[in-house]
């Protein structure tokens, strides 16, 4: 379960929409991403923790929780991309730790971190399974990942609106957001096509973590989740 092969192509994707990822982000979220990401953060990440942002692009959950415990965090940005790390420290007032990778084979020893923070990358993962393991055996006992990302709803009629408008209506939102690179986040479909419904990503976590919190919003095309290890 995972993007498996075509990884590469999200990568790629990825990599091309640098200069319109904030924006495209905001437009075809209809600004709810910021929303998210606060309800998500607030009260789980504290200050003085440890937190990994995986998966970070230019490191808005970090900044969220920056802001949140008033700057006082050891924040370090983990991303398969330099470009978008490249672009990360004109956000900060802090020092960041940057490094460069995937879920899959996170370069940090056992129990390093209070919090991991994935926002709209987990979906991304190459083997989602063996990504979730990765982030347990990162985090700190007592430690939470949180998760806000795309939900894919149990009932199919809710699934098939979610479809109906990552397939056919994203793209055109995206493209009065971003112009000819806009159009490239309809790859985020074929992502949305390899991650699990909701009731699934949560057995998944439920797997490896004691306890999760699991919040459907948007009638569950988004989800806001806290795993607790």
């Amino acid at each position: 379960m995972g993007l498996g092969s075509y990884w590469g192509e999200v990568l790629d994707v990825l990599q091309d929409i640098i200069p319109v990822y904030d924006k495209v982000n905001s437009a075809i979220s209809f600004g709810k991403d910021a929303e998210h990401r606060n309800k998500g953060i607030s009260g789980r990440v504290l200050p003085g923790d440890k937190i990994l942002d995986a998966g970070s692009g230019f490191g808005n959950m970090s900044k969220t929780a920056s802001k949140l415990c008033n700057e006082n965090l050891s924040i370090t940005l983990y991303d398969p991309l330099v470009p978008m790390l490249k672009n990360t420290s004109k956000f900060f007032q802090s020092n960041l730790d940057l490094f460069c990778g995937v879920f899959e084979h996170i370069p940090f020893k056992d129990e390093q971190f209070d919090a991991v923070l994935c926002g709209y990358s987990l979906r991304d993962a190459i083997n989602l399974r063996i990504a979730i393991s990765e982030i347990h055996r990162v985090l700190r006992k007592g430690g939470r990942f949180v998760i806000v990302d795309l939900g894919k709803p149990d009932d199919v009629i809710t699934r098939f609106g979610v479809s109906f408008y990552l397939r056919l209506v994203l793209p055109i939102v995206a493209f009065v957001a971003g112009g000819r690179l806009g159009l490239k986040f309809a790859t985020l479909y074929g992502t949305y096509k390899r991650w699990p419904q909701n009731k699934k990503l949560e057995s998944l976590l439920l797997e490896k973590f004691s306890k999760v919190e699991f919040e459907r919003v948007l009638l569950g095309g988004a989800i806001i989740v806290c795993a607790y290890k």
